[in-house]
């Protein structure tokens, strides 16, 4: 009998009918997946506008910040601008989420471990207390509380700001120089170079520094920031993670209890890419060395500027500052604080949403391929179309 060089009908009509058995529940599945997956849309997708202003950051209840890296002869007015400092790129890298993070820390809200003290010294006219934590991940954290007899919040806070003065008072500083600075708000960019004693060699800081006042308790943010027109170089060593942040207010004296003292809450942790045991065990060893140069080298300053010497261009941009007030901080608070509530009921909302349209494409897939075949072939291809159609569901 010969071969036929051309299927007939009668071969093709049953290969297409077992070809169309074996599709047309697939296609059925599809279109119940996109259907299911539809039905559970999440609420963003039926409004873009609405996802557009949830992922916008919140907005603060002063009017809108000005461009801090505008030069200008403006001064700060009272409670009504918040500049931000921005780098080249104009990202903002000091923000009021750095204020808020350090008022946090003043208030121990931030949530983070607990305290381990580590020091309590004193001179006649200086006390000093010094604390450690070790978080999860990152560096050691240190905080300490500085104490000067008969001083002024403002006259330290030019003091800690003034490079040009720290110069001949901080060892460790060999290196000080300004890259930007803003005249509306005082925010600064500065370039440090920092020598350490044997276990480090020098460091070099790009840091971004600015001042609220809140009725004369100052707020004082210093930290690590980009900046792309510095480059890099293999000496010194660039220090990204970098924070120290005071809190300066006024305190009662010990002497005779009345509000001539000056206190100083310092927030620190950096990491200059050594093991940070060795870290903690330079920290622990040269700690007081350097902390009694400050009250000799404040009273020096103090006689520099009762003398009528002129302010430094540092100590000039301390004097300028955004005034808020605490309602404004427990404001921020309150609004960080509903965003994180809003957030996590989200969160909590969405496994329901995805887990059903899961359950029943999975479901649906076994009792499909229990009906149809007992071959393990249509059972494979089967239950891999549902979990591509699952973890469609799970992305929506």
């Amino acid at each position: 009998m010969p071969i036929p060089l051309f299927p007939t009908p009668t071969i093709i009509i049953p290969i297409i009918t077992d070809l169309a058995v074996f599709i047309t529940p697939l296609w059925i599945a599809v279109i119940v997946g996109v259907i299911l997956g539809w039905a559970w849309k999440p609420k963003w997708a039926f409004d873009p506008k609405h996802a557009l202003q949830k992922l916008r950051p919140p907005r603060s209840p002063n009017p809108p910040d000005h461009t801090a890296f505008t030069y200008s002869t403006t001064s700060t007015s009272a409670g009504s601008s918040s500049a931000r400092e921005k780098d080249a790129s104009g990202n903002a890298v000091v923000t009021e989420h750095d204020l808020l993070h350090l008022w946090k820390l003043v208030e121990e809200k931030d949530g983070g471990p607990a305290w381990i003290q580590m020091m309590d010294r004193s001179t006649p006219t200086m006390s000093y207390q010094a604390w450690r934590r070790d978080p999860e991940t990152g560096p050691p954290q240190y905080r300490s509380r500085t104490v000067f007899e008969d001083a002024s919040p403002e006259l330290v806070r030019d003091f800690f700001w003034d490079d040009e003065f720290r110069l001949n008072w901080d060892d460790m500083l060999i290196h000080a120089s300004t890259i930007q600075e803003c005249a509306l708000t005082g925010a600064m960019m500065v370039h440090w170079v920092r020598k350490f004693p044997f276990f480090c060699s020098d460091r070099e800081y790009i840091i971004g520094r600015r001042i609220w006042d809140a009725a004369q308790i100052y707020y004082c943010v210093t930290k690590g920031v980009p900046c792309p027109s510095m480059p890099r170089h293999n000496k010194p060593k660039r220090v990204d993670l970098f924070y120290s942040s005071w809190c300066i207010r006024a305190v009662k004296s010990r002497k005779d209890g009345q509000l001539t003292s000056c206190e100083i809450l310092l927030f620190h942790h950096e990491d200059m890419g050594i093991p940070w045991e060795i870290a903690k065990l330079g920290v622990r060893q040269g700690m007081w060395g350097a902390v009694k140069k400050f009250d000799p080298g404040l009273r020096t300053y103090e006689k520099q500027r009762a003398s009528g010497v002129p302010l430094s261009p540092c100590a000039r941009a301390a004097n300028i500052n955004t005034k808020i007030s605490v309602d404004y901080l427990r404001s921020l608070e309150n609004t960080t604080t509903d965003l994180l509530e809003i957030e996590n009921q989200d969160s909590s909302d969405k496994p329901v949403g995805r887990n059903i349209p899961k359950l029943l494409i999975v479901g649906g897939a076994i009792a499909l391929a229990c009906t149809l075949d007992q071959g393990l072939l249509t059972k494979a291809v089967i239950f891999g179309v549902a979990r591509r159609f699952a973890k469609m569901g799970r992305r929506l």
